[in-house]
């Protein structure tokens, strides 16, 4: 079947499952698409499965302006096809937090390129990329100790980024928790950024986290 014959099919479900009222009360950094139904994560993540696995599907999904095609996008991508080129398609269209989000849980952290998409887009000047980027790192399944030296370094330099804060708290919380680092080490990292408002939020929130 072509891709036009079953994004249609797929837009079809969608819009069974639209919810205006959601749609109204989302919050997000970013832009919003052109398109958007208001339908739950959950569902669109339900629908999207049910795909399956098609790589060239998802890159047509994901050029589409509608919100519920782009986070299904995701789902129906292959993380084994996302290498440092590939990455920059699927950058370039995480145009908001929530995107950006889907996009490091679904696809990113599943990447065996994880490591390169990491280093290049905490360093760069997307704060979006960076955010997907960290979140991904948070959830991989081994997380590397270096990837919290480069989100400290990109808290230095971006410190009023909420989005990159956020994300390095997740990333800190989940180094400890897979064991991949302890906890003086983390706290060694937040050190970098000396007696700092930033640095004591990190260390708070991240104390909170693993106290819980």
């Amino acid at each position: 079947m072509e891709y036009t014959t079953r994004m249609v099919h797929l837009l079809e479900a969608l819009r069974r499952e639209r919810n205006g009222a959601v749609a109204d009360a989302m919050r997000f950094q970013g832009r919003p698409c052109g398109l958007n139904y208001g339908v739950s994560l959950p569902t669109v993540r339900a629908l999207a499965r049910a795909e399956g696995c098609d790589h060239g599907f998802a890159r047509y999904l994901y050029e589409q302006d509608v919100r519920e095609l782009k986070l299904a996008a995701c789902t129906v991508a292959d993380p084994a096809a996302l290498d440092s080129a590939e990455a920059e398609f699927w950058g370039a269209g995480a145009v908001n937090s929530e995107l950006a989000e889907e996009l490091a849980f679904a696809l990113l952290s599943r990447s065996p390129e994880l490591d390169t998409i990491c280093g290049s887009w905490v360093s760069g000047s997307s704060s979006l990329r960076r955010y997907a980027a960290l979140m991904a790192a948070a959830r991989a399944p081994r997380p590397r100790p270096e990837w919290l030296a480069a989100a400290v370094a990109a808290v230095g330099r971006n410190p009023g980024e909420r989005l990159t804060l956020r994300a390095t708290e997740a990333l800190a919380e989940h180094l400890v928790r897979s064991g991949a680092a302890t906890r003086d080490e983390i706290v060694a990292q937040f050190g970098k950024l000396g007696a700092s408002p930033v640095a004591e939020a990190l260390r708070e929130e991240v104390s909170w986290r693993l106290d819980y």
